[in-house]
């Protein structure tokens, strides 16, 4: 046979590391540091100023919406969507970091439109999250991930297609210099949780993320390697490689080199732990086929068990196709980060 489709079957079975190790103390800082390396770091925050400006101002009946620009990693900047609760009460109060998938950007989370005019029509799948998330009572930040929206390459600019994104462009050209589109979208997250500790209304203890589709890779990989995430959820994204990324042409942001050799995607969720974690997954959903969802949650089940964690794990399967829900993820969010010790609202029975 000359189709290689039996070669990468064997290769894979052979690469992926079979767990006969214990998920341990030592286990986890091990890949930790192994993972940073393969995705890439960026030089240190500390050598280059936030810098935040204000580009815009709204006043809504009950938040208030601020669009920020902040300096991420040299002369890059980003544009970060900031929602605030009107309602206070002299406290500081929890936050998420919010992170829109493959689309438009970051004005998909926040009820906009692609010109920017308020979007009065179908919310579509990202279903305006960041509004659902301030009004329970968050501060909520959306940064526009590098590569969609605003932070195309200029030539990408000049498509009339909403959903025309650079990732390819970009993730293709750090390659060829040793990095990868997820790290840098991971160290601009970590820029912008610097940000957030700054921000007089954010309760720096009490710092969630939610991520959605590629969102939720730049979620997971960020809640990884910072221990400032105090609870994340991970919607339409937790699978396997080998049943959502490798079965399919995803986009290049998605493919780290090497990042099989620690582990099959479950194992790397998994480093979170103990920390809390809700997986969201819609029933129907296509591109992250709901069977391996099933199987990396018992992956994932059996890493926080070994933590003695099993109860800072929650999840909700949904009747939904590729899409945020927040039915019962939203409320975990801002409960858990409420509670922030490390306890969440009870284990992986309480899901569908």
């Amino acid at each position: 046979m000359w189709a290689p489709d039996h070669f990468l079957e064997n290769f894979y079975k052979k690469l992926v590391p079979k767990v006969s190790r214990g998920y341990d103390r030592y286990w986890q800082a091990n890949i930790k540091d192994l993972f940073e390396h393969l995705i890439g770091r960026f030089p240190s925050s500390q050598e280059h100023s936030l810098s935040p400006r204000i580009i815009e101002k709204t006043e809504k009946d009950d938040y208030l919406c601020l669009r920020i620009e902040i300096t991420t990693v040299d002369i890059l900047k980003s544009p970060i969507y900031v929602l605030i609760p009107k309602k206070n009460n002299n406290t500081k109060f929890p936050a998420v970091l919010a992170l829109h998938g493959h689309g438009y950007g970051n004005k998909e989370l926040v009820g906009l439109n692609q010109d920017g005019m308020e979007n009065h029509g179908d919310p579509g799948i990202h279903k305006n999250c960041a509004i659902d998330l301030v009004r329970k009572g968050m501060v909520v930040v959306a940064p526009e991930l590098i590569g969609f929206g605003d932070r195309k390459l200029t030539r990408d600019n000049k498509s009339d297609n909403q959903n025309q994104n650079s990732c390819f462009s970009i993730a293709s050209q750090l390659l060829l210099m040793g990095k990868t589109l997820a790290g840098l979208r991971v160290f601009e997250c970590k820029r912008i949780i610097d940000y957030m500790e700054k921000m007089d209304e954010v309760d720096a203890e009490r710092i969630g993320c939610f991520g959605f589709s590629g969102g939720g890779l730049v979620a997971a990989f960020t809640s990884i390697v910072d221990q400032r995430i105090k609870a994340t959820v991970l919607s339409g994204y937790t699978n396997t490689f080998k049943g959502s990324i490798m079965e399919r042409n995803h986009c290049l942001d998605n493919y780290v080199p090497g990042l099989l050799q620690l582990g099959e995607m479950p194992e790397l969720i998994g480093l979170i732990s103990p920390r809390p974690l809700f997986i969201e997954s819609g029933l129907n959903d296509t591109l992250f086929p709901i069977n391996h969802v099933k199987e990396a949650l018992r992956k994932i089940t059996s890493i926080y068990e070994s933590f003695n964690a099993v109860e800072c794990l929650d999840y909700h399967f949904f009747d939904g196709k590729h899409e945020i829900c927040g039915e019962k993820s939203y409320d975990w969010l801002y409960n858990t980060l409420l509670q922030n010790n490390n306890k969440s609202l009870g284990g992986v029975k309480n899901g569908k």
